[in-house]
């Protein structure tokens, strides 16, 4: 390890390298929250905060300068790009790949093998700045090997199916059913994925 910060009970798993900078098991202000645990063989990149009550699998990369909230539950073999921001109570399921830039917020599940392009942003609050709005907050849910693609803008409470294609720049105001590829502001249905030629 070299220049990082690790808080009490936090357990870190064999090989795994920490770079300067990072803090781990940071305790959140508000809550109780069990110990950050990080698997096996995890390669975390300088300034990254991963908060307390926060448990990550196996394999686990991240870039530099990302924060990771409490109460995520991240999967084996999941990469996370730089200056991305998980929210707290967010999960990433296994394989799941965030690039660059990426915006997760609360309640938010990413399930196995989806891919999510630089400057994504997911949305949960319909309303941010009404009263009670907390208390009404719907994550995003990303299909499994679904893809959406940089710069694309997720709205509360969607649904992209699985092996959906989120074009880039795309602002996704509806379920995006299974297969299916979706492109414009708002996102419309252009054709199935296995249409795509390359």
């Amino acid at each position: 390890m070299c220049d990082a910060r690790v808080f009490p009970e936090t357990i870190i798993g064999p090989e795994a390298i920490l770079e300067d900078g990072c803090v781990i098991g940071c305790p959140p202000k508000y809550g109780e929250t069990v110990p950050a645990r990080l698997g096996r063989e995890a390669h975390v990149r300088s300034h990254t905060v991963i908060y307390a009550g926060t448990i990550i699998g196996d394999h686990f990369f991240c870039g530099h300068h990302v924060t990771i909230r409490e109460n995520c539950r991240i999967g084996q073999d999941v990469s996370v790009g730089t200056g991305s921001v998980l929210e707290h109570s967010v999960e990433l399921e296994d394989g799941v790949r965030l690039h660059s830039s990426v915006y997760v917020p609360e309640f938010t599940v990413l399930r196995a093998g989806c891919w999510i392009g630089p400057r994504a942003c997911f949305t949960n609050a319909k309303y941010p700045t009404f009263s009670g709005s907390k208390d009404h907050l719907a994550g995003v849910e990303v299909g499994p090997g679904a893809i959406v693609g940089a710069n694309a803008t997720i709205l509360p409470g969607v649904k992209i199916g699985e092996r959906a294609f989120v074009g880039a720049g795309a602002v996704v105001t509806h379920d995006v059913p299974p297969g299916v590829v979706v492109v414009g502001n708002p996102a419309r249905a252009l054709r199935p994925v296995q249409h795509i030629s390359y």
